[in-house]
């Protein structure tokens, strides 16, 4: 049967006992695995203040992916717009793009992608999301051969015409797209409850532009593939309780963080995890099929949830096969 593209969302998790080199070290591997089993593209997303993930300096990770594989897209999924200057991310990209034509991406969020203090670590004003839309049409403009800003150009990044993805998990970001004729990618993976909402509301105010003629949706869900069922559920149930440490930002043990599951706290954790591919290759492959045809959407991005880096990547290889990548 014919299947919406399947790609992967690495956050070049740091796991318990791991240093942030050995996570960036599987998340080559994880890119050099996709690469070689035909997903569509892989996306790295800006986080701060997260000792778990590694991927918050996003464009220098996306280097160092691209000068290790060589066919794959690969892009951020995505920069957190509020935190840069258009013309720095501009230029990041625009160099990304001329050192590696045709492989990279660049998507924008709006979000901070960390905590008020962080936001102001990092030198930026707590309002700057409200000018989301303009910085969003700013770094379009540097990226091609109009700048908005008389006499200053992106260099790199002038004519390299990067495209950009909008991400986003509400209405603000599905209308925005949709009015600035770009694909939208929504996540999913744990943010749901939006979801079909904001789907229906970009295709029905889509307009068409420069870079895109007709919608298109990204879809984000999670997924853990295993060769049992059985393993499945149990990498799903850690990956739960390394979701509610990292967010909590406590030490839980085990016994502890299950009680906190249980718990109505616990429970909005576990709602953010709803869309879950969890079992066998083929188990897992048919929820895919059935998380498309529910959604409409164009091309699914996978987070493979697993908290140990060969249960990752033994993931990302069985639902490749058994989703009939490559």
């Amino acid at each position: 049967m014919s299947r919406v593209p399947l790609s992967i969302l690495d956050l070049a998790t740091v796991g318990d006992g791991e240093s942030v080199a050995d996570a960036l070290h599987h998340s080559v591997e994880m890119a050099q695995l996709a690469e070689r089993h035909g997903y569509k593209r892989v996306w790295y997303a800006e986080h701060h203040n997260m000792r778990t993930i590694a991927s918050s300096a996003t464009s220098v990770l996306i280097a160092h992916i691209a000068a290790n594989t060589n066919t794959i897209r690969l892009g951020s999924g995505g920069i957190m717009l509020p935190n840069h200057a258009p013309i720095t991310i501009a230029e990041q990209f625009g160099t990304l793009e001329t050192l590696h034509p045709g492989r990279i991406d660049l998507g924008l969020g709006r979000a901070p992608g960390t905590d008020q203090r962080t936001v102001r670590a990092l030198r930026r004003s707590l309002d700057a999301a409200e000018t989301f839309p303009s910085d969003v049409r700013e770094l379009q403009a540097f990226l091609s051969d109009d700048s908005e800003i008389p006499g200053v150009t992106a260099t790199p990044g002038r004519g390299t015409n990067v495209p950009v993805y909008i991400l986003g998990s509400s209405l603000f970001g599905a209308e925005l797209a949709a009015a600035y004729g770009l694909p939208y990618a929504f996540a999913s993976h744990f943010a749901p409850h939006a979801l079909l909402d904001a789907i229906v509301a970009y295709r029905d105010g889509f307009k068409p532009s420069e870079q895109l003629q007709e919608p298109y949706v990204i879809a984000g869900v999670n997924a853990i593939a295993a060769d049992t069922q059985e393993e499945a559920d149990d990498l799903h149930h850690e990956a739960l309780r390394s979701r509610l440490r990292l967010l909590l930002k406590r030490r839980f043990t085990d016994e502890e963080a299950d009680m906190m599951l249980r718990s109505p706290q616990g429970h909005q954790i576990t709602q953010m995890a709803m869309y879950s591919a969890v079992g066998t290759a083929q188990v897992a492959t048919n929820y895919l099929d059935e998380f498309a045809a529910r959604t409409g959407a164009d091309e699914l991005i996978v987070a493979h949830q697993a908290v140990s880096p060969a249960a990752r990547l033994r993931s990302v290889e069985l639902l490749a096969q058994t989703y009939g990548l490559g």
